[in-house]
């Protein structure tokens, strides 16, 4: 398997057993395999925001064509993007979000306003915004059980049930 396979077994150093399974050792190592560089991730904001054609999205990201087929590619691989027939002489496709990659929403939302806190100098260049009221959108993690917001430092972790247990 390549070695940016996101099915393929991933370790980093702190869970480097001797472990012959193919899962992955860490879920964020598995993600960044599939959306890991700068590039995807720009495009992937694109389509959130409406853009959905090859040309659209290489004027609006100033991306070389070769580097945008090829990630569009792999997002199509990966089942990130889909690709939709929008005319037909000549075919033409544009790159439509799957249940997959409409997942990925919230964890753009939490990229976008950690670099709004540490990095945005005189405000957010973007507000999200709830489209029925206009109310700018927050990003937290809460408790399922008693729905308080659960700061880093109190979240702990312990092995999930697609962990090898040899």
């Amino acid at each position: 398997m390549a070695a940016d396979d996101p099915t393929s077994f991933v370790a980093d150093r702190s869970d480097a057993g001797d472990r012959d399974d193919q899962r992955p050792a860490c879920s964020i190592a598995a993600t960044l395999a599939v959306i890991g560089d700068r590039w995807t991730l720009l495009i992937l904001r694109d389509v959130f925001r409406g853009v959905h054609r090859f040309g659209q999205l290489q004027e609006d990201l100033g991306i070389a064509k070769n580097l945008l087929a090829d990630r569009l590619a792999k997002l199509v691989e990966r089942e990130v993007l889909e690709k939709v027939p929008y005319q037909s002489r000549p075919l033409r496709h544009e790159y439509r979000l799957t249940a997959k990659g409409a997942d990925l929403s919230t964890a753009l939302i939490a990229l976008m306003g950690w670099g709004d806190r540490w990095y945005a100098t005189g405000g957010a260049p973007t507000i999200l915004v709830h489209e029925d009221c206009g109310t700018p959108l927050e990003h937290t993690v809460r408790c399922p059980r008693c729905t308080e917001p659960v700061h880093p430092g109190k979240i702990k972790s312990r092995p999930g049930p697609g962990r090898s247990s040899t």
